[in-house]
């Protein structure tokens, strides 16, 4: 085991959706050694550490300077977990997001290795752009990928980064496909479908869906590789504790479910007839639409990892029943 009750765990982002499961899992696990870095701003993000157990917390706009001034500043490190980035596909100040999923992210990697602590971070199935090239966590050569927006890219530039540097061998990057689960629900328009269906159909009885503009995908046909947040936290922390894996991992559930799929999931589990509204899609996305992403895990499953995914449907019937409809959060 990699992870120890002796040294701390930093978890950046712990705040918000996959790094506050990730600390509900470490909990689960028996790890309160837990330190949660964040930028906890204006929206309701705070309330997801309310029910976990952790030893400090610090802002993330600090985190970097204490870092470099005091070596015993967060204490003996054992793990990071470098979940904290911006995560929305449609921002635009390119420098901001260079500054905070790029820059930040070498300085705490080249940090962690310094410190001999295991460095563990959050890449993205968005790096893979359309998947003209594949979606292959063993593909050598990442220069071939295109990515179709400013956040995939910042991503895919550390990806690039740490393989050029030799850091890659060493250090652990989680491609996550579209992950979707309890504490998610602070991030606005980024929420997942399941999140924003379910208060459509709360509210209006429906759900809305953007049409296809391709002829080979019908409406409300585009698929997505869904993956429950449990799951996504139990591929991580399975990686995070072999000593000898190092390099991009797919993080999915290795099918492609279509949004009609995903949809009709929330309506069973609400026991409540589909009703599907498909809209037109904002002319501003259409060039940067992917149609289909679908994980290839078998190099997760060769270290070992044998649990089975969650199904579709008993992943968004537990997330609806036991969090949306009672308003609760992990480890409430």
């Amino acid at each position: 085991m990699v992870l120890s009750t002796k040294g701390n765990i930093l978890v950046t982002g712990g705040a918000g959706f996959i790094g506050s499961a990730l600390v509900w899992g470490l909990n689960k696990s028996g790890y309160e050694n837990v330190i949660v870095c964040d930028r906890l701003g204006d929206d309701a993000r705070w309330a997801n550490l309310v029910p976990l157990r952790f030893n400090d917390y610090i802002d993330a706009d600090q985190l970097l300077e204490g870092l470099t001034r005091k070596s015993d500043y967060l204490g003996e490190i054992s793990a990071v977990f470098h979940l904290g980035a911006c995560s929305d596909t449609t921002e635009s100040d390119a420098d901001y997001l260079m500054a905070n999923n790029f820059e930040f992210t070498k300085d705490l990697a080249n940090w962690a290795l310094q410190m001999h602590a295991r460095f563990i971070y959050a890449s993205s199935a968005a790096t893979y752009g359309d998947g003209a090239s594949g979606m292959d966590d063993e593909e050598e050569d990442l220069s071939r990928y295109r990515p179709l927006n400013m956040y995939a890219y910042s991503k895919h530039l550390f990806d690039c980064y740490a393989q050029r540097k030799g850091m890659s061998r060493s250090i652990i990057g989680l491609k996550y496909f579209n992950i979707f689960g309890p504490n998610e629900g602070h991030k606005g328009d980024m929420r997942s479908v399941v999140n924003k269906a379910f208060s459509q159909i709360m509210e209006t009885g429906r759900v809305q869906l953007f049409k296809s503009y391709r002829e080979d995908y019908a409406d409300g046909q585009q698929q997505r590789d869904f993956l429950y947040v449990k799951d996504a936290v139990a591929m991580t922390l399975h990686l995070a504790n072999l000593p000898l894996a190092g390099g991009l991992f797919n993080i999915g559930s290795g099918i492609a479910s279509s949004w009609v799929q995903l949809v009709d999931a929330i309506f069973t589990a609400l026991e409540r007839k589909p009703e599907i509204e498909f809209i037109e899609m904002p002319v501003a996305l259409r060039e940067k639409y992917q149609y289909h992403t679908c994980a290839n895990v078998s190099r997760l499953r060769s270290t070992g990892y044998e649990d089975e995914v969650t199904t579709l449907g008993e992943a968004v019937g537990d997330y609806v029943i036991n969090y949306l409809a009672d308003g609760r959060r992990l480890g409430d």
